[in-house]
Parts: structure tokens; sequence; C-alpha cells
């Protein structure tokens, strides 16, 4: 059973590496890109490596304008070797939250599982909020979906639900059961995302995230918040 979702906004948390594609900023016609990205793959060998893969999104799913390149690229940068819970890595996937606690433990619990499993000695890592709206048709997510540590559910889910031609995934948070999160499987179901002034520093002190501070703030909150599983 599909719910309509509508949510102004959702919010999203990413690196702040993250690197813009001008190609998408631009006012050419979504149809066009291929020819685009071939013309200047012949003047710069690295481009096809910054856009992506562009046959994972149809051409009527695309978007483009100011700031589509960080909406776009959550589509066309996927791998197998970067699973999420809804997806095996072959297709892209849009998480977001509401409300923004979600977002906030969402990564804050991916990026503590990045620097264990490297072993990473104790840094900070900058992050930036985005927020746009999502909007679509999308799947309530059974509770085997969302057991902590194990995708292998969800990513069947997620495999379905696109071959029903549904929009994405809605479902409680795990990481934050207090909120809801989604998992958008398509860009046109986001408007153009907004980088927001808001920041958010995570402390990692070489075993485990300890801290986060937000931007502007003087004092480091002490990690986890409430309601974090």
């Amino acid at each position: 059973m599909s719910h309509r979702v509508h949510w102004t906004p959702g919010y999203r948390i990413i690196r702040t590496i993250y690197p813009p594609i001008d190609l998408f900023e631009d006012i050419a016609d979504p149809a066009d890109w291929e020819l685009l990205v071939s013309a200047e793959a012949k003047l710069n060998p690295r481009i096809r490596d910054e856009i992506g893969n562009l046959a994972l999104v149809p051409v009527d799913r695309r978007i483009n304008g100011a700031t589509a390149s960080i909406a776009m690229g959550a589509f066309t940068h996927v791998s197998i070797d970067r699973p999420s819970r809804f997806s095996d890595g072959t297709y892209g996937v849009w998480y977001c939250g509401d409300p923004v606690e979600v977002a906030l433990a969402e990564t804050a619990h991916h990026f503590q599982r990045f620097m264990r499993a490297t072993s990473e000695p104790p840094a900070d890592a900058d992050f930036r909020l985005l927020t746009c709206a999502v909007s679509g048709e999308m799947e309530m997510a059974p509770a085997e979906c969302l057991v902590a540590d194990d995708w292998k559910p969800g990513q069947v889910l997620g495999r379905q639900v696109r071959a029903k031609g549904l929009d994405g995934i809605l479902y409680q948070s795990v990481r934050y059961p207090a909120g809801q999160a989604a998992a958008a499987f398509w860009p046109n179901c986001l408007t153009l995302p907004i980088a927001q002034n808001r920041q958010f520093r995570y402390r990692w002190d070489g075993s485990r995230m300890t801290h986060y501070l937000r931007h502007g703030a003087i004092t480091w909150t002490p990690w986890p918040i409430s309601g974090v599983a």
C-alpha cells in the first residue's frame, strides 16, 4: 500500500567535500546530457567520473538548475561496494528525514561505522545540512526491513518498489525512532536542494563518536542524543 508523501522540507546531511557537477547546473535540456558529456570527455577524460552513470536516471526523472548537482549525484554515483538499506548499490537513493534529528542520527551512525571499520585515528569531520521538498508515492516499509544491521530485506523491497514504478519508501528511522525517514529513488521527487548555512562537526576519539558541534555553537554536544537507537 502506497502513501503520498510531501515534506516541506525533508532534511539530509552530507560531507562538505561533496564535489559540484557543473553540467547539472546548466540550462541545457536533460535529454542532451549524454551528448554533452561525450563531447566534454574528449577534452577532459575525468568528466565521466565526475558526472557518474547518467543511464541510471531516465530523462523524465532528471532535474537541472542551481544545486541540481547535489541531487543528481546521489543517483549517478553508485557502487555495489556502497550498498544501503534499500539499495544493493546498483542504483542511487536520496535518504532524508523528518525532523532534522533523523538525518543527524543516521549520518552519525554511518560516520562512526566507517571510522571504526577503517581504524581511523582521532579526528573531526565536517558535514552540511541540505533541505528540499520531497514528494511522491512511497511504500511503507514493514518491520522486517528495519532490523538495525540487516539490509537484505530492505534491498529486496527496494527492487520491488522500483519495479512497481513507485517513487520510494517511507519508514520509521532506525537510528532515531521518534522520526520518519524516506528513501527517494528518483531526482524528480525532489525540489532543488538548498545548502543551508548550517553545518555540523562530528568528533571521533579513535573508538567512537563522542560529540557533535552545530554551526555557530560554542559548546560541543555529547553523542548520542536522546532517542537515538
